[in-house]
C-alpha cells in the first residue's frame, strides 16, 4: 500500500486553466504520477498546443475547451465527457485572473468578472464534478486559493474576496460531500513566477519586497505546487478534508 499512496494510475484529472502557468505545471505533475489529464482552457489554439506538447512527452491527454464563466459551456463539456466515457476522479479548480485597481476606482463589471472567474467558476465546475463523483463514492477536488485567502492587499479587492471565498467554498464542499467519499481541499500558492505575475517580477521595488518578505528569499516556481497537488489528488490524503495548504516559502508563517 505504501508504494501506491501517491500513485494516480487509472485516475483522470480535469484541470481548469491548464494551458499555461500553474495549471499546466500541475497537469504535468498529475500526469507524471500516472493520471490521464483533461486540460481545460478558453483559448482553443493555446489549449491544443499545450495538449500536443504533453502528448509528445508521453502523457495521456484530453482537451475540454470551455470558458469557466459560461455555465452552458461547462454543462456541455461535462456532457461531452460523459458521452465519451471519461469519468473525472480529480478536479483542480485553477482558472483565475487578476485585476489591480483601487476600490474607489473599481467598476462593478470588473469586480463581477474577477469573482465569476475565480470563485463562481469553482462552484459550478465543482458542482458538476461532484454530481458524478457522489454516485461513485469517491473523488478529489483541489481548489486553488492564494495568500489572499487569508490576508488582504491593496488594489486587488475582488481577487482577495474571491480567494477568501475559495477557502470557505472548500469547507462548504467538505460539509456536504465528505460523507460521499469526496475530499475537497485547497492550495494557497505564494508569489509564483507566472505570466500573471510577470509585471510584478519586473518591478524592482515589488520584486525586492517579495524577496525580502518571503523567508525563502525568492519567488516560487510553478513546479513547486506539484507535490502538494499530487498529495491532495492521491490516496495519501484520504482523511484530509476542508484544508488549505499554503505553498508560499513561509510568507504567512512570519511577520
Amino acid at each position: 500500500m505504501k508504494g501506491q499512496l501517491f500513485d494516480l494510475a487509472g485516475r483522470t484529472a480535469l484541470v481548469t486553466g491548464a494551458s499555461r502557468g500553474l495549471g499546466r505545471a500541475m497537469a504535468e505533475g498529475l500526469a507524471e504520477a500516472g493520471a490521464a489529464v483533461v486540460l481545460n482552457g478558453a483559448d482553443g489554439d493555446r489549449l491544443a498546443k499545450a495538449a500536443s506538447e504533453m502528448r509528445a512527452a508521453g502523457y495521456r491527454v484530453h482537451e475540454a475547451r470551455f470558458d469557466v464563466t459560461n455555465e452552458a459551456e461547462i454543462l456541455a463539456a461535462f456532457a461531452a465527457l460523459d458521452a465519451a466515457g471519461i469519468a473525472i476522479d480529480i478536479l483542480v479548480n485553477n482558472a483565475g485572473i487578476q485585476f489591480r485597481r483601487p476600490m474607489v476606482d473599481l467598476d462593478t463589471a470588473d469586480w463581477r468578472r474577477v469573482i465569476e472567474t475565480n470563485l463562481t467558476s469553482a462552484f459550478v465546475v465543482g458542482r458538476e464534478a461532484a454530481k458524478r463523483m457522489i454516485p461513485r463514492g469517491a473523488g478529489k477536488i483541489i481548489n486553488i486559493g492564494s495568500l489572499t485567502s487569508d490576508l488582504a492587499r491593496a488594489t486587488v479587492a475582488p481577487y482577495t474576496v474571491a480567494k477568501g471565498g475559495i477557502k470557505m467554498l472548500t469547507r462548504a464542499m467538505t460539509a456536504e460531500w465528505a460523507a460521499h467519499g469526496i475530499q475537497a481541499n485547497a492550495i494557497g500558492p505564494g508569489y509564483m513566477l507566472t505570466d500573471m505575475n510577470q509585471a510584478l517580477v519586473d518591478d524592482p521595488a515589488f520584486n525586492a519586497w517579495v524577496v525580502g518578505r518571503t523567508p525563502s528569499r525568492r519567488w516560487g516556481k510553478p513546479g513547486e505546487l506539484i507535490g502538494t497537488a499530487v498529495f491532495l489528488a492521491s490516496a495519501a490524503s484520504d482523511y484530509v478534508n476542508g484544508q488549505i495548504i499554503y505553498v508560499d516559502g513561509g510568507m504567512l508563517a512570519v511577520l
